[in-house]
C-alpha cells in the first residue's frame, strides 16, 4: 500500500508500537533503583562520605548499599512526577537532603529521564549539596 494511506498506516503502526513498549512506573523504578545504588556507593564508599565513626562500624558499606536498591527504586518513584505522553513518559524526580546520621546528610537530587521504546535514559541530572 504506498500514497498517503500508507503513510498513515505506517504511522498509526509506529504510533502503536512506541505506545506498548512505553516503560511503566514499574520499570522506572526498577530503572531508578539500580541508578541510585551506583550514585550512593560512589559517594558513600568509594568517595569517603561516611564519618570516620560509620566506617569503623559498616564492614561492607558497598554490600550494604546494593542490598538498598528496591528501597532506593520506591523512593525515587515517590519523589517523582510522571508526565505519560503515551508514546513516551518523562520522570521529574526529585529526592535527598535528609540526614542519616549527624554530620552526614544527603545531597539533593534532581533528575529527568525519558522513558521512551522500552528504554529509559536520564536526560539531565544535578545534584545540591544539601
Amino acid at each position: 500500500m504506498s500514497g498517503p494511506w500508507g503513510w498513515c498506516l505506517a504511522a498509526a503502526l509506529l504510533g502503536g508500537a512506541l505506545v506498548a513498549t512505553n516503560p511503566d512506573e514499574q520499570d522506572f523504578e526498577d530503572f531508578a533503583g539500580e541508578r541510585l545504588v551506583l550514585l550512593a556507593d560512589a559517594e558513600l564508599c568509594d568517595q569517603g562520605g561516611l564519618p570516620m565513626v560509620a566506617r569503623l562500624l559498616i564492614q561492607n558499606c558497598s554490600e550494604l548499599v546494593q542490598g538498598q536498591r528496591a528501597v532506593l527504586g520506591r523512593l525515587a518513584l515517590q519523589g517523582s512526577r510522571r508526565i505519560n505522553a503515551g508514546v513516551f513518559s518523562l520522570y521529574n524526580t526529585e529526592i535527598g537532603g535528609q540526614t542519616l546520621l549527624p554530620g552526614l546528610r544527603l545531597p539533593r537530587y534532581r533528575i529527568l529521564t525519558l522513558g521512551v521504546a522500552g528504554q529509559l535514559v536520564m536526560l539531565q541530572a544535578s545534584a545540591d549539596e544539601a
